[in-house]
């Protein structure tokens, strides 16, 4: 990994758009996943549009893994250079200005480590974090993602606490909304049409705390990335729990839909713990 940081930017993302052609050819886990969840969110997309979609999806994963060791490893003064172009950070901006706190809604859309070394740059950043298996990865995710500032809390009821409290004190927080959560963490909500497992973590803390919602990703772009902040679904903000989950899923899908190529398609977004849910993931080929 230290080597792989060292590499320029482009040769890293042309050695990984390589290794995403590859996991195409050999239609494994990964690419069957990414068809099938296709299939699911986009029906009506002609099958030959679609399989160009999940090929060039398995292609920006294997950027994604290229470039990221570099994203974790590097210091944030080559971060900062390679933010070339931002949108909407005024919305940050006023959001802070509330006094009342930001949850960044940053869905695995782009590169989302960008995300939140970015967000700490704009104010107090608190998340929660589950170290890998590796130990040795997950102590260099960790160091990346205090390298600017970040408070990391673990995600139990400990961590949740921590992190109500973060925003209530005006600071920000990021959450990967598009996560399976634990069981009993979430509701059956539709997303891209399909009932998914989706959390309540997120509209909970939007509602016992009042912040603000902002959805963000770090679009991939030649040279570097552009971050891109944008407003969540307006109806994220209400008390009716599945309106709330029914808003964030929206307002995940409006950015997948801008950039569904630099998507995690091969995350098995709609497996599920409800008894008499059918796994879709069953008979792929």
């Amino acid at each position: 990994m230290a080597a792989i940081s060292r590499l320029p930017l482009g040769m890293s993302r042309g050695i990984g758009w390589a290794m995403g052609s590859l996991l195409w050819v050999i239609n494994g886990r990964e690419a069957k996943v990414t068809k099938r969840n296709l299939e699911i969110c986009f029906p009506e997309m002609p099958e030959q549009e679609r399989l160009k979609l999940a090929k060039r999806s398995l292609q920006e994963t294997g950027v994604m893994l290229m470039e990221t060791p570099a994203v974790w490893m590097r210091d944030m003064a080559w971060l900062r250079s390679k933010v070339i172009e931002t949108e909407g950070c005024e919305l940050v901006d006023e959001a802070l200005a509330k006094g009342k706190g930001m949850v960044l809604i940053a869905p695995h859309l782009g590169n989302w480590e960008v995300v939140g070394l970015y967000a700490a740059t704009l104010g107090p950043i608190t998340s929660l974090f589950e170290p890998p298996k590796n130990a040795e990865v997950g102590a260099i995710i960790q160091e990346s993602r205090e390298k600017s500032g970040a408070t990391l809390v673990p995600t139990d009821r400990r961590g949740v606490m921590k992190l109500l409290k973060a925003i209530k004190a005006g600071g920000i927080s990021g959450i990967l909304p598009d996560q399976v959560p634990g069981d009993g963490a979430g509701e059956l909500v539709e997303f891209f049409g399909r009932p998914a497992y989706t959390m309540t973590l997120l509209c909970n803390l939007v509602s016992k705390t009042g912040c603000e919602a902002l959805v963000s990703y770090a679009e991939r772009v030649p040279g570097g990335f552009k971050l891109v902040f944008k407003k969540s679904c307006p109806d994220l903000y209400s008390e009716d729990c599945d309106k709330s989950l029914r808003a964030l899923n929206r307002s995940v899908e409006d950015a997948i839909t801008a950039l569904p190529e630099q998507y995690q398609w091969e995350y098995k977004r709609y497996k599920c713990f409800e008894d008499g849910y059918q796994d879709p993931y069953t008979n792929m080929s």
